[in-house]
């Protein structure tokens, strides 16, 4: 009997800093270019892919860790006829600096950022592994999680130290492709045309859409999209009906919403909303 093809998503209100998604059969998971919030940590349990992330191709496998921070653009599909299954864990990127800090890995209490994208260690590998499969167990309680989690992460970064040292994420220079940035984010849910939002920062509508991709990866649009997809993904933790979620975040109907989350997140928003029960 093949594995299910629908991904298995765990959360737990006591540790609401981390989000795991289980895909046993992804042969058919296509994902758009997308970003997350949170610092991202996948294993590659079968099968092969093609990892993008800020423009850099990974050919990436059985055995590989990959890691992604905060806001960067990536997709990663399987190869043509090959199995893929996978974890993926979203860390939120505050609780992860205070670990890091007050574990004496980093001496700086804000968010610095890993600058691996792969790691190809097979005992981080096969830790991370057993991990995710004892958080999705009740074979632990809450607190023993949280142990868990603390201890391979402390785990992780300081050999990611010692191979190539974290950095401090660099200020974003104060020009208006940022001020464009924020103000997407600030108004998501506003159908303005891009030409309007040209005209209000001073470029043409070409201009922008070019420097912007440059600059993000992706166009004011794509960009716009995401942002509304990880609202979405809040308010569908939250436990908010999807067709209010859907006009709210300013689609044009509830099938819209599903197709633009499902190109982003790879599951419909009622598979992201489940949660294994234990």
């Amino acid at each position: 009997m093949l594995p299910t093809t629908h991904p298995i998503f765990w959360r737990d209100p006591e540790l609401p800093f981390v989000e795991l998604r289980q895909v046993l059969d992804g042969r058919k998971v296509t994902y758009a270019p997308h970003s997350h919030q949170q610092w991202s940590i996948g294993a590659i349990l079968a099968g092969q892919s093609e990892f993008i992330c800020e423009d850099r191709l990974h050919q990436v496998t059985h055995g590989n860790l990959v890691l992604m921070n905060p806001d960067e653009v990536h997709a990663c599909n399987p190869k043509q006829n090959s199995v893929w299954a996978y974890y993926m864990m979203h860390i939120d990127k505050n609780w992860l600096a205070a670990l890091l800090f007050e574990s004496g890995v980093t001496k700086q209490q804000n968010w610095q950022g890993s600058r691996l994208d792969t790691v190809l260690l097979p005992q981080l590998y096969q830790d991370f592994v057993i991990l995710c499969q004892n958080l999705m167990t009740n074979t632990f309680t809450a607190a023993q999680k949280r142990t868990l989690l603390s201890s391979y992460f402390v785990q992780l970064f300081t050999y990611l130290d010692c191979v190539e040292p974290l950095h401090e994420q660099t200020l974003l220079p104060a020009n208006k492709l940022y001020q464009v940035a924020n103000y997407l984010n600030e108004h998501c849910f506003e159908d303005q045309s891009i030409n309007a939002i040209s005209k209000l920062f001073g470029f043409s509508s070409s201009y922008l859409v070019r420097a912007f991709k440059r600059h993000f990866n992706m166009t004011p649009h794509a960009y716009r999209l995401n942002r509304r997809i990880q609202l979405g993904q809040q308010a569908l933790k939250q436990g908010q009906p999807i067709a209010s979620i859907a006009h709210s975040a300013g689609f044009s109907d509830q099938a819209h919403f599903q197709r633009v989350f499902k190109q982003r997140v790879a599951a419909t928003p009622e598979q992201y909303r489940r949660t294994l029960s234990l």
